[in-house]
């Protein structure tokens, strides 16, 4: 049996970064006005959108409402998975 990876389809990292990509690339806006909006730096954001890197659930929130959604959404499985 596989041990499943941060970048398995289904992981919370892998969906984090799914959704994260998606909301802004809808939104229409870089990996560098996201992290300005969440206060972060713009390699974390593309950290978190490679899965390199895990994200606190206070990130978390920050991210989600600089996208303006609930942090459940940067959660919910792919629809693609």
């Amino acid at each position: 049996m596989n041990k499943p990876t941060a970048s398995t389809p289904g992981n919370a990292r892998y969906r984090i970064s799914a959704n994260l990509k998606r909301y802004r690339a809808q939104r229409g806006i870089s990996q560098e006005a996201l992290a300005e909006q969440a206060d972060f730096h713009r390699t974390y954001i593309s950290q978190l959108e490679r899965c390199v890197t895990n994200i606190s659930i206070d990130g978390l929130e920050r991210l989600a409402r600089a996208l303006d959604v609930d942090i459940l959404e940067l959660l919910r499985p792919d629809e693609a998975s």
